[in-house]
């Protein structure tokens, strides 16, 4: 049987795709409200609309109804048609299945890298921690918690399975909101401490020390939701009941 190419079926056409531009107004309506549930500038149970948003924002109520789904998605928001939009309360229950899945998942990663992260990859590694020790000097919670989350992103890239990045993203939510809630100076210099004892274990190809130390890392939000559910308990579901 004869082959053929795409470029010898005159049948099939196929539109010239345009380069999106980037972000998109959907990918900045969302960063602005995720950044505003993590710190807490829209606290839990706010009720929000697409109309306020659109008309706070100034865009169209499309990318506003896009980016609402995308945050439902995750578990930042409860949409009720025709009813309500409002901001989830925190779900310890999703706040440990959360910390469930991440130890499975990060723990394997952590041992992965011990045998094939190159100097390069460590590199990078090293390069996330310089920049961290400058957020925890500036006392600067947000920008920490973004370098804490590359950083163990960049492990996971690191090791070839940054598709297992993609999988926490998909649970993590309310884990994220607990520790932003918890990064105080204190809390970021230790958790600064721990990416230090993780990484001098990858560098050394260490799993077990690194596994060890991984598991410990993500094992400390026990502690921080006994904290802050007695701090503010009415941000929390009892679904843990």
């Amino acid at each position: 049987m004869e082959q053929t190419t795409l470029s010898d079926t005159k049948e099939v056409s196929l539109p010239v795709i345009q380069p999106a531009p980037q972000p998109s107004v959907s990918d900045q309506v969302f960063n602005a409200l995720q950044q505003r549930i993590l710190t807490l500038e829209l606290p839990p149970q706010t009720k929000i609309s697409e109309a306020d948003v659109s008309k706070k924002m100034g865009v169209s109520r499309q990318p506003v109804r896009e980016a609402f789904k995308r945050l439902a998605k995750l578990g930042f928001l409860i949409i009720r048609p025709q009813t309500s939009t409002m901001v989830s309360l925190i779900s310890e229950r999703d706040v440990l299945r959360a910390k469930f899945i991440r130890i499975a998942l990060e723990v394997h990663t952590c041992r992965t890298a011990c045998e094939v992260i190159t100097s390069e990859g460590i590199g990078a590694l090293n390069d996330l921690i310089a920049q961290q020790r400058a957020a925890v000097a500036a006392n600067d919670k947000r920008l920490f918690h973004a370098l804490d989350e590359a950083f163990h992103r960049e492990i996971c890239v690191q090791s070839g399975v940054d598709f297992v990045w993609h999988l926490i993203l998909d649970s993590k939510a309310h884990m994220d909101r607990i520790r932003m809630l918890s990064l105080d100076a204190t809390s970021q210099r230790l958790a600064l401490d721990e990416h230090l004892i993780i990484l001098d274990a990858i560098t050394n190809r260490k799993p077990d020390d690194a596994a060890a130390a991984f598991a410990q890392h993500l094992s400390r939000i026990d502690d921080l939701i006994a904290t802050i559910k007695a701090e503010n308990h009415n941000w929390f579901t009892d679904d843990a009941k």
